[in-house]
């Protein structure tokens, strides 16, 4: 198999879909592999270290698209690389369709055979491909959210971890998955006042294993939102379910009940948000402010540790792409139903029923789009 990785051209992502590593892998299992010049350079790989191990360095994305049989990205296909897409060639990246309805759009059209990182599942129902970089953001956004309520950045000008004699400030983290775990990592680690917010008691209380005492957990039909919100000084929306578009926990009339100066991180923004005022921004423009409250929605946080981030995802990615590129994308989806749940679209087949919901499309079962 040819095994084509471009250069990302998202604004301010600085990922690359493969490490040298990864390349060495599929290269020894008799892969080619074609890389972008200067691809990871941002990552920190350089071109030499994809040479030294096989890999061909090519100078125009539009050659990648064109040779390879996978094309291996990090971020959703830009509209650029849409076009770009041949029948049946294999896009292997994540792609957040549920809130990108021109991109269902254009990747139908395209006829290619597109499987999403963050839909592919493993035996307990949990999403391997997308955990390490919810644990990226989860981390980062209490970092961004720290700096945020700086004065600065029109934050409150409040420490999150306090100081001797002066209290931490609150911070409100809504969904108690990847992101909401790893983002009580750091802020019990600043020493703030956490609240996780769940509706699952049982993950709570896996919570409380985990932090003890430096958690409050809140289970979400037994709380009152609205108060909570009020509290918060930072508020982490990290609300996940699975493929579709994020709930709008938090309300713009929610909003008139914060403190002025706090801050929101709507780390599910990839997913349309899980806040009613949350729009995506950028690395180079993070925030925005509206009714007093400093609103930060990355869509592509983990794209600001590009190193630590490429990593991470190789580590999960890497052994279904030797699948794929060793035994062709129908066999390696046919013999792993977790890995099937990745296929999104099909050769103009819309294979992931939320997606098919919410744009109106006929949704056909992948199992069958694979073998019609």
């Amino acid at each position: 198999m040819k095994i084509g990785v471009p250069k990302e051209i998202k604004p301010q992502e600085h990922r690359i879909g493969l490490t040298p590593e990864s390349v060495k892998t599929l290269i020894s299992e008799g892969h080619e592999v074609l890389v972008e010049n200067n691809g990871g350079f941002e990552a920190g790989f350089d071109n030499e270290q994809y040479t030294s191990i096989g890999a061909k360095i090519v100078d125009k994305a539009e050659d990648i698209f064109n040779d390879a049989d996978i094309i291996v990205k990090v971020k959703e296909p830009q509209s650029a690389e849409v076009k770009m897409i041949r029948e049946n060639q294999v896009v292997y990246t994540y792609l957040h369709l549920a809130a990108a309805k021109e991109l269902t759009e254009g990747l139908i059209k395209s006829k290619g055979v597109c499987i999403a990182y963050e839909t592919v599942t493993d035996d307990n129902g949990r999403l391997p491909l997308l955990a390490p970089m919810s644990a990226v953001a989860g981390r980062m956004s209490v970092q961004a959210g720290a700096h945020c309520l700086e004065k600065n950045q029109n934050g409150r000008g409040l420490l999150l971890g306090g100081a001797p004699g002066v209290e931490g400030g609150t911070v409100v983290i809504l969904g108690g998955g990847v992101v909401g775990e790893n983002a009580a990592v750091i802020a019990t680690g600043m020493r703030a006042k956490v609240h996780i917010v769940d509706k699952s008691e049982a993950r709570l209380k896996q919570l409380v294993e985990i932090f003890g005492d430096k958690i409050i957990p809140e289970q979400s039909n037994k709380i009152d939102l609205n108060k909570l919100v009020a509290q918060a000084d930072l508020l982490v929306g990290g609300v996940l379910i699975p493929g579709a578009e994020a709930p709008k926990l938090v309300t713009k009339p929610m909003l008139k009940l914060m403190k002025r100066g706090s801050v929101i991180v709507d780390v599910a923004i990839d997913q349309g948000g899980c806040v009613e005022t949350s729009r995506p921004t950028t690395h180079g423009d993070p925030t925005y402010i509206i009714d007093g409250v400093v609103h930060y929605c990355v869509a592509n946080m983990p794209g600001g540790v590009p190193r630590t981030s490429t990593i991470a995802l190789n580590n999960a990615t890497l052994p279904y792409l030797v699948k794929l590129a060793n035994k062709g994308y129908e066999k390696a989806l046919r013999e792993d139903k977790n890995f099937l749940a990745g296929l999104n679209v099909h050769k103009s087949m819309v294979t992931y029923k939320a997606v098919a919901d919410i744009f109106g499309h006929e949704f056909i079962a992948p199992e069958k789009a694979i073998t019609s």
